[in-house]
């Protein structure tokens, strides 16, 4: 075990007797603070250059950060000098909103796995969108946008729209999350009655934006690993309709069951980490199969060893994304997947 290793098993034995969210808040609150000081020149990742070019977009490498990890763009420091090839921040939504009830994180560390209800907490769009304006990017971020939990879901395509216009110029692509199980009747718009108009609607707005800004930022769906193969099978059809540039796949289950522990069968909220592995990959194969060549898939759910990471590339994945691994394995396992690819 090398000194990296070592040091995050011991970060991680104190860390962990905090509940989760604390934990997360103040991990990322030193880290960062660290990270935006003269320690950065010797505390930056060298990870191993595997150049991937997709979307339009040049990756030094295929890992990146998934969505939930930043959600208001408060630790880009960190995040981007960790040996991610990219970042997601969010998910952000219009209005600032403080999300469900707590407790509303909760490990299951034999597993490696985390629940959770967060609900889109976040400060809002147009403070993310400061944070975006003052920093000095160094690679590739993508913003998840979202809408508000007020907001019916008719007129969800409204609050999509809305950051859309705020943080265009700002990015490199954007990730529409129509699949968190946290937001009431937000996977609705996984529906043919939803999806069609929501699509529609996001896409005028979209072509509107790529003349007033003069460039093309490319649109990325976010689903849900609890589809039916036929609802997959739809939401391909809408994706090439539109011309949709990329989907992300998956975000957490509502599928208990894939816990050994039974305790947390009836715990509220979406499942990452180890347990959802296979379904993302059964998600990723279905996509690999019903879409062009030129529709990039990004592999995200239980990557948590090179093996993992494989598995979903050789599936169809494109690029890959993780959080729930970092938790568990700590910032060296990107460096582990980039170096075996």
């Amino acid at each position: 075990m090398n000194l990296t290793k070592i040091f995050f098993t011991l970060y991680q034995r104190l860390i962990f007797l905090f509940e989760p969210e604390k934990a997360h808040y103040i991990s990322l609150t030193i880290a960062e603070t660290l990270y935006k000081s003269w320690l950065k020149r010797f505390l930056k990742s060298k990870t191993k250059k595997f150049p991937t070019d997709s979307m339009g977009i040049k990756f030094e490498n295929p890992i990146g950060l998934a969505a939930g990890f930043d959600k208001n763009g408060d630790y880009l420091n960190f995040i981007s000098n960790i040996g991610f090839g990219f970042v997601e921040i969010g998910t952000v939504t219009p209005k600032p909103q403080i999300g469900n009830p707590k407790p509303r994180i909760f490990r299951i560390k034999e597993e490696q796995a985390i629940i959770n209800h967060l609900g889109f907490n976040n400060k809002g769009v147009d403070y993310l969108k400061s944070n975006l304006k003052n920093f000095r990017q160094v690679v590739p971020i993508g913003v998840n946008i979202g809408k508000n939990s007020s907001t019916p879901i008719e007129n969800a395509y409204q609050d999509y729209e809305y950051c859309m216009r705020q943080i265009y110029s700002l990015c490199d692509y954007i990730s529409l999350n129509i699949s968190s199980p946290n937001t009431k009747d937000l996977r609705d718009l996984h529906l043919e009655k939803y999806m069609n108009g929501f699509l529609k609607n996001i896409k005028k707005l979209h072509e509107k934006l790529i003349k007033v800004y003069k460039m093309r930022i490319p649109l990325i769906l976010k689903i849900s690993p609890d589809l039916t193969e036929d609802q997959i099978i739809s939401i391909c059809r809408y994706v090439k309709k539109y011309e949709i540039e990329g989907i992300i796949a998956t975000n957490t289950t509502v599928n208990k069951s894939l816990l050994q522990n039974n305790k947390y069968h009836y715990f509220q909220g979406g499942l990452s980490g180890k347990p959802l592995n296979e379904k993302s990959n059964t998600v990723i194969e279905l996509l690999k199969t019903n879409l062009n060549n030129d529709v990039a898939i990004i592999g995200v759910g239980g990557v948590h060893s090179y093996q993992s990471a494989k598995q979903k590339m050789d599936n169809g994945a494109k690029l890959l994304q993780m959080y729930t691994g970092l938790v568990y394995s700590g910032t060296n396992l990107i460096k582990e997947i980039v170096e075996n690819l």
